[in-house]
């Protein structure tokens, strides 16, 4: 920038341009806070060019990063183990940072309304080391305003400065997809949105500098709000649309998966599958939307209606399964369910809805084990009160076996494994349609979506 454009600049932009600077020099630091799934790997990709401090409230987590360990899968041992992240359960280290990005959950309360406590403690947190001409980031779903008039004033409450004038806010919604190796954080396209252009200014040069998929400025940060509210809300009804359609197949006794099949020839068909739609995103992100529609007089009906039909999958499935249990099994009936991860080949346990298809099974009088080799037995047992089962070497003769998550050890089942966990005149309950093309062996049948 030449001299004559720099005297053009106000004071707050001339601010901007130095801090800037001064994190493309690593004389100052990026804070992330939060490392979890969104968060390490976010916080990873930014160290390779900045100085960045990783602030997390769980010391066994920090500890386990330092050791070149995520629980969560989404960063290598290599990675962890060569990045210059400096990870850290001590808050009075967010005092280093010019630029603080909360990465923290978002999730509902039992009303499925929107629970902002992980925000408001992150924030408070930030407010009491925040510094004068800091930015504060948050990439956590929230509904549209909720940066400004959550965000702001906690962070206010906290510094003791004024947001807008000490202090600026920035909106860069996370895109994470949990086990996805091609979409990741330094690929795909990072929207930002700045409190004010020069804001907006100094985001897009960071993220741009972390990710080769570019930037997007959007133009306010409402609206870079409701565009991560509608990403998930959107795949959300879409995957409703097809739970209806599975359960019309089902009633006239023919497989979606196969309608799905045919459909699917013509160009513009969109490609979803139906199944249990849980995890911390898709499940839970249109409770914000519809929560922001709420409070503005409207009523989210295709919203809230999908929403309640994929949180009835598991339920329609566990009658299903039950139905043809009763038909065919005198006594209790012995159900072995695969895979209790939100999705395949993760081991996030949050937000399952493979364990309401449990629960519901053993209301229905079935006695039901679970397996899972990437869930922790601990926090399963935490969450829903579910023990699983050790090792599949020593499971055998079931009722019935449910293919509920298609992680990679499930999906490659010789029918000899078939043959050996599922008794004579058993079925396989194959809900993913991961078995659609495996011959299971004879006495053995199937009951699919």
């Amino acid at each position: 920038m030449d001299d004559s454009a720099r005297s053009c600049q106000t004071p707050v932009e001339a601010g901007l341009s130095d801090l800037l600077r001064r994190l493309q020099a690593r004389q100052a630091a990026i804070a992330v806070i939060g490392l979890g799934y969104v968060g390490l790997p976010l916080a990873v990709a930014l160290a390779r060019r900045f100085a960045v401090v990783g602030f997390d409230i769980d010391p066994v987590r920090v500890a386990e990063i330092r050791s070149g360990r995520d629980r969560t899968a989404e960063v290598d041992s290599s990675s962890l183990r060569s990045t210059d992240l400096r990870a850290t359960a001590d808050e009075a280290a967010l005092a280093d940072a010019a630029i603080l990005i909360m990465t923290v959950p978002t999730p509902v309360d039992a009303a499925n309304k929107p629970d902002l406590s992980a925000v408001r403690a992150a924030c408070a947190s930030i407010g009491r080391h925040l510094k004068p001409g800091a930015i504060v980031v948050l990439e956590s779903t929230v509904y549209p305003g909720a940066l400004e008039t959550v965000c702001g004033p906690e962070l206010e409450r906290h510094s003791g400065l004024v947001c807008g004038r000490d202090f600026f806010l920035g909106y860069s919604p996370e895109r994470a997809n949990p086990g996805d190796r091609r979409h990741t954080v330094e690929s795909i396209v990072k929207v930002v949105a700045g409190q004010t252009p020069a804001v907006t200014d100094v985001l897009a040069a960071v993220y741009g500098a972390a990710t080769q998929g570019g930037v997007f400025r959007a133009p306010s940060i409402k609206v870079a709000e409701a565009a991560k509210a509608i990403e998930n809300a959107q795949r959300d009804i879409n995957i409703a649309f097809i739970n209806e359609v599975a359960m019309i197949c089902h009633r006239l006794g023919i497989s979606v998966y196969d309608v799905l099949d045919a459909a699917a020839t013509k160009w513009n068909f969109l490609d979803f599958t139906p199944g249990l739609v849980g995890g911390h995103c898709i499940g839970v992100d249109p409770f914000y939307l519809a929560q922001c529609a709420t409070d503005l007089g409207l009523n989210p009906e295709v919203i809230l209606a999908g929403r309640r039909i994929n949180d009835a999958m598991a339920d329609f499935i566990a009658d299903g399964i039950a139905e043809r249990l009763k038909r065919h099994r005198a006594g209790t009936p012995r159900v072995l369910v695969l895979g209790l991860t939100f999705k395949e080949n993760v081991p996030d346990l949050r937000n399952s809805k493979v364990a309401d298809l449990v629960a519901g099974l053993r209301r229905r009088g079935a006695a039901v084990d679970v397996h899972d080799p990437l869930a922790d037995p601990g926090e399963a047992m935490a969450l829903y009160a579910i023990d699983l089962a050790d090792g599949l070497e020593d499971l055998a003769g079931y009722d019935c076996l449910v293919g509920a998550v298609p992680h990679r050890l499930y999906t490659c089942f010789e029918p000899r494994v078939f043959k050996r966990l599922v008794k004579p005149g058993g079925f396989v309950a194959d809900i993913k349609g991961m078995w659609r093309q495996k011959k299971l062996p004879a006495g053995i049948a199937r009951w699919q979506l």
